[in-house]
Formats: C-alpha cells, structure tokens, sequence
C-alpha cells in the first residue's frame, strides 16, 4: 500500500514533471541511471540490460535513457524519483522487463502515451513466471524484435536502417547461441545448485540440471529464509557429491548464502558470481552473456 501511495503522489506531478524532462534527462542520479544527449527516438529503459539492447537496435536514430545501471540497486524494490517519471513522461518508446521485476517503470509507462515494449510479454512470460528473463536467448531475440518494430511504427522513414541494425544483432545473437551450444557439450547433463534461481534460463540454455534442494528454492522464490533443516539438506548435496556446481547471485549476499559457498569450497564445487544488473565493465547484453558461458564452461571443465 505504501508504494501505491507513493505513486499517486509522484504520477500527480507527471504534467509539471515533463516541463523539465529535457532538463531531467542530462547526468545521472544514484540509482546509476544514465541519460541520453536529446537527439533522435526518445527511449526509457528500466534496466541497463535492455537498454544497452534498444541503444544497439536504435543507433544513432535513437536516444536512450536507462533509469537502473547499478548492480548494488535492487530492480525489484526500486522507488522511482519524481526525474524517472519525468523521463518516462517524455518517451515515445519505453523498453520494461516484465513479470513483475519492475512493476514500477510498468506502471509509469501506462500513464503516458509511450509505446510499451515488455521484454517477458514479447516472449509470452507472464507474472508467476521467472523475472530473469534476459537470461533466456528466446526472450532476448522476441524483446529485439518488439523493439525494432517500436521503432518503426515511431520513425518509418528509417525503417530500412532499423532492419538493419536488427539483422546486425541477430548475427550477434547468433553467435553467442552457437557458443552456448558448443558450451553445452561441456556443461549439459551436469547437477548445479543456486542461491536464487536468477540465472536459471541461461542454465537451461547450458543444459545444466537443477538440482537445488526444494525446501531451499522454494523459500527463497517465496522472499523467506529456509530453515534450518533446507540448509543442512543444502550442505549435505555437497559433501555427498550431487552439486557440480554453485551459482550465486553476488547482489544477495547473508550469512546462509555465505555458509552455502564455504561449504561448496570445502567440497571443491567450483562457483559461478552472477549479478541480476548488467555490471559495468560490459558495453551490452550480448558481450555480457558470452562472459558468462565462457565462466560456465570454465567452471567445470
């Protein structure tokens, strides 16, 4: 109810706010939010995947503003500011993610008459499903398509170059899906485990077998600690050999998640970081995966 309060209060400033978006769209806040420079399809993306994904399709057709670029930021739990809602307001293209990750950039989307590209929605995900659908090579090449028709329908006299930018970074998309699959002639078959099921699309996509102990995944998926007796099940698949592999969302880190990866370094189970945020050192979602599947691969060969 809290966070329904606070929208009303922010969204009924959304008319004064949008006076000042060109203003509001220069610098960044300490949400890590960046902000294009004014020129070409204005574009809001909640999530600094997605909008390194919208800024490769639009190139220099387009403007892109990402509210969320930092990996110590929650995208679940964020509480817009009255300059995201002003960047919202000014957008005629607004890339979320979808499936309840980030309800808040949805929510601003609808009060404007932005078009709504929904990165889980393009892919058929719905609420229930898992959040993380960036992890999914399916949703990945379903979002970049919603995308380039957003721009389209927004610019048609370059519709040629946004087919272009498209068939570019579906070769990219390809290329990473070919290292998957080669990826997954090491990988498939073998037991992982994980703190959250963050990555648990890019790990299908391994052909990896999840192994995580029920009680365990269904506490966490439920935001709850598990007991005692889950954790104890969790050390045990270690010691006794059924985990050949740990991934763990380094963004979520408590004393349980601790004591699940000491545990796995006194089973020499090797363990892959992973963070929900693109980390910085990446220029684009692509160039993040691949690291990915190469630190899969490497984990266990």
């Amino acid at each position: 109810m809290m966070r329904e309060n606070l929208w009303k209060r922010t969204l009924a400033g959304v008319t004064a706010i949008s006076m000042m978006a060109a203003l509001a769209a220069c610098g960044s806040d300490g949400s890590g939010s960046t902000a294009g420079d004014g020129d070409g399809i204005a574009v809001v993306a909640s999530i600094n995947q997605w909008g390194s994904v919208a800024r490769e399709l639009g190139g220099d057709l387009v403007d892109v503003t990402t509210i969320m670029s930092n990996t110590g930021v929650e995208a679940h739990d964020y509480e817009p500011t009255s300059q995201d809602v002003g960047r919202f307001a000014s957008a005629q293209v607004v890339v979320v993610n979808g499936a309840d990750y980030d309800s808040w950039a949805v929510k601003a989307a609808e009060s404007t008459q932005a078009t709504l590209v929904d990165a889980a929605e393009a892919a058929g995900k719905t609420s229930g499903d898992n959040p993380h659908v960036w992890f999914s090579a399916d949703v990945r090449s379903a979002t970049a398509d919603a995308i380039t028709e957003a721009y389209v329908e927004a610019d048609p006299e370059n519709q040629a170059t946004f087919e272009q930018l498209n068939e570019a970074w579906h070769e990219r998309e390809a290329a990473l899906e070919s290292a998957i699959e080669t990826a997954a002639a090491t990988t498939g078959g073998l037991n992982y485990a994980a703190t959250e099921s963050v990555a648990a699309y890019l790990a299908d996509d391994l052909q990896l077998d999840d192994t995580t102990p029920t009680g365990y995944a269904q506490a966490t998926a439920n935001d709850s600690e598990p007991t005692p007796s889950d954790l104890k099940e969790f050390i045990d698949a270690f010691a006794g050999g059924d985990i050949a592999l740990l991934v763990v969302n380094t963004q979520e880190s408590n004393a349980t998640t601790d004591q699940i990866v000491q545990s796995a370094e006194q089973a020499d189970v090797p363990t892959v970081g992973i963070t929900e945020q693109m980390p910085a050192e990446y220029d684009d979602l692509i160039a993040w995966m691949e690291a990915l599947v190469g630190e899969f691969t490497q984990a266990v060969e």
